[in-house]
């Protein structure tokens, strides 16, 4: 009888060995991909400002007043945007306040001076506003000279035409009012009307702001050129290196800014019908106040359109809560600066967050 033995198995054979876990493949908590998320930091100090005037100011609380926080925020959001694309991709605009004057001033003169339809104006306008852009651009891409530098020397150049041009043709500081001319009223529409939701009038920035906000986000994410936009801000030697075409993305950005320096310009002009030459001066860094409380980095290579639409909401919300809760409005700038470092801080940890395995 033939009893049936197993296998034997060698006392030295080795075990089948352990596939070792890599932290790179491994699946991160839902709690980690947030955080890594450049505006997460934002997000959160949006709600806990929202809750602090909630709770301090009780004007706040009316539908009105949102209205007014809405409009703060789009007509610095809608110049937070492109100013956020071009600090991603490694690089910021200094005459970008100023920028927005001088496409304002252009097309109230323009029309002004030689009786045209002030659709003439606008038009000259946005060639003006792109060609300062590609301007700034070009210089960039050809020089090798810092942003910071090309674009002060903008900033310079434009603050003072500003108020000289303006002067020349005006013999004033503002332009003269050009609500009597033709095609005014339906650029008004256009630039700076208001549609009435549920018996609260909002003004039609806070819808172009959100359309762009959304076309900015797709750009990033779902676009060729959004890849350029963070490989440039990354490292632009490697970009080129892999053939992302540098130069055209950098110009292409700074034109961005151009482009939405001239449609604030525009809004500004056809809501008060007459521009002060000097207006526009130091608003350059609250655009990038924005972007930075959103998530953006000064060095590239990191940020979102979202970020830089909360970070306008946070200045919309503290401009119009400080005047709600009656509070010394020079307080506005020493918050700016607190909330400026607190998302350095932030974004500083979300960076870390994000590369840790």
């Amino acid at each position: 009888m033939t009893q049936a033995t197993a296998p034997a198995t060698s006392p030295s054979s080795p075990a089948s060995p352990v596939a070792p876990k890599d932290g790179r493949t491994s699946p991160r908590s839902l709690a980690r991909r947030l955080a890594a998320r450049p505006e997460i930091g934002a997000l959160i100090a949006a709600i806990a400002v929202y809750v602090f005037f909630f709770a301090v100011a009780s004007p706040f609380r009316e539908a009105g007043s949102l209205a007014n926080v809405l409009y703060e925020a789009s007509v610095m959001g809608i110049m937070a945007l492109p100013v956020a694309l071009l600090m991603i991709g490694g690089e910021f605009d200094l005459s970008a306040g100023v920028a927005v004057t001088t496409s304002a001033l252009t097309a109230s003169i323009w029309s002004f001076q030689l009786s045209m339809n002030v659709w003439t104006g606008i038009i000259v306008a946005l060639v003006v506003s792109l060609a300062i852009g590609a301007f700034n651009g070009y210089l960039l891409v050809r020089t090798g000279l810092p942003s910071f530098l090309i674009t002060l020397g903008s900033f310079l150049i434009l603050q003072g035409a500003n108020l000289a041009v303006t002067k020349l043709f005006t013999e004033n500081v503002a332009t003269d009012s050009i609500s009597d001319m033709d095609g005014f009223d339906q650029a008004r529409k256009v630039f700076a009307s208001e549609i009435s939701i549920g018996g609260v009038d909002v003004k039609i920035t806070v819808f172009y702001w959100l359309v762009f906000a959304a076309g900015a986000t797709w750009l990033l994410l779902r676009t060729k050129f959004g890849n350029w936009i963070f490989a440039t801000g990354g490292s632009k030697e490697s970009a080129r290196a892999v053939g992302v075409p540098v130069t055209f993305t950098k110009i292409a950005l700074f034109m961005g800014v151009g482009a939405g320096a001239w449609f604030v310009g525009m809004h500004i002009l056809f809501s008060f019908n007459t521009v002060q030459s000097g207006e526009g001066v130091g608003n350059e860094f609250l655009y990038i106040i924005a972007a930075v409380i959103g998530g953006c980095l000064l060095t590239g290579g990191y940020g979102s359109a979202i970020g830089a639409v909360i970070g306008a909401f946070i200045f919309g919300m503290v401009s119009q809560g400080i005047v709600y809760a009656n509070w010394n409005p020079d307080w506005f700038k020493a918050f700016l600066g607190v909330m400026l470092l607190l998302a350095a801080l932030v974004n500083l940890w979300v960076r870390r967050q994000a590369t840790r395995r």
